[in-house]
């Protein structure tokens, strides 16, 4: 009698463990992670550029003064053309002296130099306030770039765009495993907005410019689970 319990619970055992690894093969999980990349171009509305005044003079002050003199000059000729089309704020400045290229250097002078950045929203007026800066007495134009007001539409876009191939990618993966993809766990997202640089090199006037793309990507990582079928 003994002998025929004992052996029923061993089979009843054997039955339970064959059981289990059916269990586990259904409902058993993975993590997965797929990466997926957009890049949208579109058209630039805004353009920024800096304007600069560099003088010398034999004091701080006289070099100071033929800046304040010259800038002044520059500011009322760039807002003539900007008009209500955009913004003019000084970025720079700065009063410094120049020393002598001798064994034991001593000053020579001074050197005082101011930096305006332009911002405007009306892209035909670059060429028009390079020049009219130009002839104004700017000695230091440059750091011309194209970019957008608010990229954060396009950005979001981008990530959208991002986001439904990394979950392709995803299904890919899972796939290639006879698997199916479960629910997303976690998601990381990365962007950035590329002005485009362009050359603001003052010649004769009309000083030509092309304004070219603005380059918006985006990258978004998930991890989800991998079902088995």
């Amino acid at each position: 009698m003994q002998h025929r319990a004992i052996l029923l619970i061993l089979a009843g055992c054997a039955t339970l463990a064959a059981q289990m690894p059916r269990a586990i093969q259904v409902t058993a999980t993975a993590g997965i992670q797929a990466t997926g990349t957009a890049n949208i171009s579109v058209n630039p509305d805004q353009a920024q550029l800096t304007v600069g005044v560099v003088t010398q003079g034999n004091t701080a002050q006289d070099a100071a003064q033929q800046n304040a003199t010259q800038t002044t000059a520059v500011i009322n000729a760039v807002k003539q053309v900007l008009g209500m089309s955009g913004t003019l704020q000084t970025v720079g400045y700065s009063v410094s002296p120049r020393y002598s290229n001798t064994q034991t250097p001593v000053i020579i002078g001074y050197t005082a130099s101011n930096t305006l950045q332009v911002t405007t929203m009306d892209l035909s007026l670059a060429g028009r306030l390079i020049d009219a800066a130009s002839q104004a007495g700017a000695n230091n134009v440059g750091s011309l770039s194209f970019g957008l007001q608010n990229p954060e539409p396009v950005v979001q876009q981008a990530l959208t765009q991002a986001s439904k191939t990394a979950l392709a990618h995803a299904g890919a993966i899972a796939a290639g495993l006879n698997a199916k993809v479960g629910p997303v766990i976690s998601a990381q997202e990365g962007s950035a907005v590329t002005p485009v640089y362009g050359a603001a090199t003052a010649g004769a006037a009309p000083t030509p410019i092309q304004t070219g793309t603005v380059s918006v990507s985006a990258t978004v990582t998930i991890n989800a689970q991998l079902i088995a079928q």
